[in-house]
């Protein structure tokens, strides 16, 4: 283990401690605005821990993986009302949303009675 320096984002330096793991990849010792700390080897500044502190315990975002929600979240899609007006292939477009979410939001729509808006 070593110790490293990065900057934050109002250009101070903070010190971070690496773990070297497999394939030369390194774990890097974040802390998010609220005081967590979390291991991530990428630069995502995406706090995990924040993150199932902000998942919806109910309605149609709930079962959505968190960068689907934030996805939808990007687009201020925020009730299921608002994803009607959206078609399939815009909601996949956007960056964070996978194919595996399609179902989910298009049952959640299904039992509103709605469903993406067709657009060609």
């Amino acid at each position: 283990m070593f110790i490293s320096q990065e900057k934050t984002s109002s250009n101070e330096k903070k010190q971070i401690r690496v773990l070297p793991i497999k394939n030369d990849n390194t774990m890097h010792l974040k802390t998010c605005e609220k005081g967590h700390q979390f291991y991530k080897s990428s630069d995502c500044p995406t706090c995990p821990i924040c993150e199932k502190e902000r998942k919806p315990k109910d309605g149609f975002m709930a079962n959505l993986p968190a960068p689907a929600r934030r996805a939808l979240e990007s687009k201020e899609i925020d009730s299921i009302e608002k994803l009607a007006t959206y078609s399939e292939k815009e909601i996949l477009s956007l960056h964070g949303m996978g194919k595996s979410s399609i179902p989910k939001l298009k049952a959640a729509l299904e039992e509103m009675g709605l469903a993406f808006k067709n657009r060609e």
